[in-house]
């Protein structure tokens, strides 16, 4: 057992995206007034509760990560962390996770931390993503949680911009989800994951794809309609968002659908960083406090 094995239990890949989503939904309830101890409690937190969950899903999904070629030589399938080890590391991640979160930022932050764990963990992980076509859906709302908890990190309140961040981050984990199941198609058959494309067609998948990003669009604009976030964010957001669709829309004209998703893989994580980084720097800053400055 090494530290190199112990590291890559928790998908840092994983971590570190969530981590730009953290940062963004922080920096948008700042708006310019960063708390340097809430920012920390935030990052860190949310990505040790997130490396929990990693580990457990790890742990879950040692009988089908075997079957599949992306995913067979992983540590635990490996045996090169016994399942015992692995249970107490995710324990003790997460408990640590949501003390920090509880302690430094709030409990809200810590509620929400705990909320998108059940979800991914208890819900997705453990039943439905063996179970049901819906299991991606439940699985996105645990994807959302991120920016949604660097969010209340600062405001401590759940407001309407919390929930177009959970709206739009759900939304975007969709067809970025479907994607990989299509150019993974043949790990998710092998191990009987019954994903979209598996379970109904690569058409009727690539449907839903086009409807998500049509979705998850409208949502993102309405940061800046609701006042949360400025121009140059609703240009980047929408800009991406177009972007996006057109080239799900290719999807029905494209010759090698495996090479169409993934194409459309590596343009989801390029959206949402753009627009993880433009809600960080393009926040608005409430009308009292200009008035009170203007004084």
């Amino acid at each position: 057992m090494s530290l190199k094995h112990f590291i890559q239990i928790t998908k840092p890949g994983i971590i570190f995206g969530n981590v730009l989503s953290v940062a963004g939904g922080f920096f948008l309830a700042s708006k310019g007034h960063v708390d340097l101890a809430i920012f920390l409690a935030a990052m860190i937190g949310t990505s040790l509760v997130v490396a929990s969950g990693c580990v457990f899903n790890n742990c879950i999904d040692r009988d089908i990560d075997l079957k599949m070629e992306r995913t067979k030589n992983r540590v635990l399938v490996q045996g090169l962390i016994s399942l015992e080890a692995a249970l107490v590391y995710a324990s003790i991640l997460g408990i640590a996770g949501v003390a920090l979160l509880y302690y430094v930022a709030n409990p809200l932050a810590a509620l929400f931390a705990v909320i998108g764990f059940v979800i991914y963990v208890g819900f997705y992980s453990l039943y439905l993503k063996r179970k049901s076509v819906h299991g991606t859906l439940v699985g996105s709302l645990s994807g959302a949680m991120p920016p949604v908890i660097g969010y209340v990190a600062v405001s401590n309140s759940f407001d309407m911009a919390a929930l177009t961040l959970l709206v739009m981050f759900s939304l975007w984990q969709m067809p970025h989800s479907y994607a990989i199941a299509i150019f993974r198609f043949n790990d998710y058959l092998a191990a009987s994951i019954p994903v979209l494309p598996v379970k109904r067609g690569i058409r009727v998948a690539k449907k839903h794809i086009l409807l998500y990003i049509l979705a998850f669009l409208v949502a993102t604009l309405m940061l800046t309609f609701s006042g949360y976030a400025g121009m140059s964010y609703l240009a980047v957001a929408a800009a991406m968002g177009m972007y996006w669709l057109y080239m799900a829309w290719t999807g029905y004209k494209a010759v090698d659908d495996t090479v169409w998703a993934r194409k459309l893989f590596v343009f989801s994580i390029f959206t949402i960083t753009a627009l993880s980084v433009m809600m960080s720097v393009d926040f608005k800053a409430p009308t009292e406090l200009l008035l009170t400055y203007a004084h």
